[in-house]
């Protein structure tokens, strides 16, 4: 039987003249594999259509959407997934699902090798591969780009030559990879860091500078999740589009930003995520009501090493599944209603109410009505302060007294 490889398919000129390449080089058959993660353009059938034209065996498409809403999304929300305190791991996060269905169907059509169009530069090359070796340790990688030397030029002479059915223009100044999370944009002249981005380099926002009139929304979370935005109950899936829809209105989720990848390089990078953070405003805020206080400092920690981990391609990591019992334990109580007001760019928490609340009026107030014991104050910081007062006066003993 000829052997078998599943190439995770984009549609685009690399993935698609991978097909032939892959074929040529290792005399398998090639199985495409393209998976709706919300990404929007092309019709999905239309690029399924395009790979049994480029000459692979077979071809589908997996509808993930809410599957990844569900399952990819709603945890790194509950886990504020924020890379740099930044980036909402927009392709981090898809690239586990993805590599879920190439499994899948590697199985399916008794594939040996898993293949993808990742350059020997970048994240996403470990994100595929090792979370490969990590759900099927039996199936092997290839990286075409990287490992079968296709280069953009021999991708283009290729697609000439073989009248292959797609667009082969050198001039495209971008590499772009989008879901419904959200929009990444790097090369061309944003690779020089000076450069400011141009209005063309942004799709999924509106330039923020002339804004329509605010946009008041008030979201509604159960144990972590949007459950409903103004009442309306949503889906985890429209949840994020509606939200991006109307951040993305107010250009709201625009960030450019110079990281750090995992393979050692900094990199400017362009992003685009209007619901992703949108939500992550309004969710951390109402951990700020319903989250003690000891748990939300720790939880900070977990939140940027969950981060870390996913952004380096350690989504079935261990460490990463033992965070996420962590992350979800703390999502107990936050449930409650967030009102964001959406403009300019930005959104803005106005008001905040939950039955787990854990802000006490009487407590908090100085008005008529406080709760709060004033006289236990002093002795409680006498006995906060003790350490330190025994240390300091062990430095004066020893000269060793702070000036002032």
């Amino acid at each position: 039987m000829t052997d078998r490889v599943v190439l995770a398919y984009s549609g685009g000129l690399d993935t698609s003249v991978a097909i032939g390449w892959i074929a040529e080089a290792t005399g398998a058959e090639v199985v495409c594999v393209a998976v709706d993660l919300g990404q929007g353009g092309e019709d999905l059938e239309v690029i399924r259509q395009r790979a049994l034209a480029c000459g692979a065996v077979e071809a589908y498409v997996a509808d993930a959407r809410d599957e990844f809403a569900e399952e990819y999304c709603m945890p790194a929300l509950a886990a504020n997934g924020l890379y740099l305190d930044r980036y909402p791991l927009v392709s981090a996060l898809s690239r586990p699902v993805i590599v879920k269905h190439l499994v899948k169907a590697a199985r399916q059509f008794g594939a040996t090798t898993v293949s993808h169009g990742c350059t020997g530069k970048g994240n996403d090359q470990v994100r595929f591969e090792v979370g490969i070796t990590s759900l099927a340790p039996d199936l092997s990688c290839l990286a075409p780009v990287r490992d079968l030397a296709l280069t953009r030029e021999k991708a283009i002479d290729y697609a000439t030559a073989h009248k292959l059915p797609i667009a082969t223009t050198k001039h495209n100044p971008f590499s772009i990879d989008q879901n419904v999370w959200g929009r990444a944009v790097e090369t061309g002249f944003l690779e020089d860091i000076w450069n400011a981005p141009t209005k063309d380099v942004y799709t999924y926002t509106d330039d923020p500078t002339f804004p329509p009139v605010a946009d008041e929304v008030v979201i509604t979370f159960e144990q972590g999740v949007p459950v409903a935005l103004d009442g309306v109950p949503v889906t985890p899936l429209q949840a994020i589009q509606e939200m991006n829809r109307r951040a993305g209105a107010q250009g709201v989720g625009r960030i450019d930003m110079v990281e750090d990848r995992l393979v050692g390089i900094k990199s400017r990078e362009i992003y685009e995520a209007p619901g992703a953070i949108a939500l992550i405003t309004a969710h951390q805020e109402l951990e700020n009501v319903t989250v003690e206080r000891e748990q939300a400092r720790f939880k900070r920690n977990v939140e940027q090493r969950w981060s870390e981990l996913v952004y380096d391609g350690m989504w079935f990591s261990p460490l990463k599944r033992s965070l996420d019992t962590f992350i979800a334990d703390t999502q107990k109580y936050v449930s409650g209603e967030i009102r964001l007001v959406l403009h300019g760019g930005r959104a803005t928490v106005t008001g905040r109410r939950s039955l787990a609340s854990l802000y006490d009026f009487n407590l908090a107030t100085y008005d008529e009505g406080d709760s709060y014991d004033q006289s236990q104050a002093k002795g409680f910081i006498e006995i906060y302060g003790m350490t330190a007062k025994l240390a300091a006066a062990r430095d004066v003993k020893f000269g060793q007294g702070v000036d002032v």
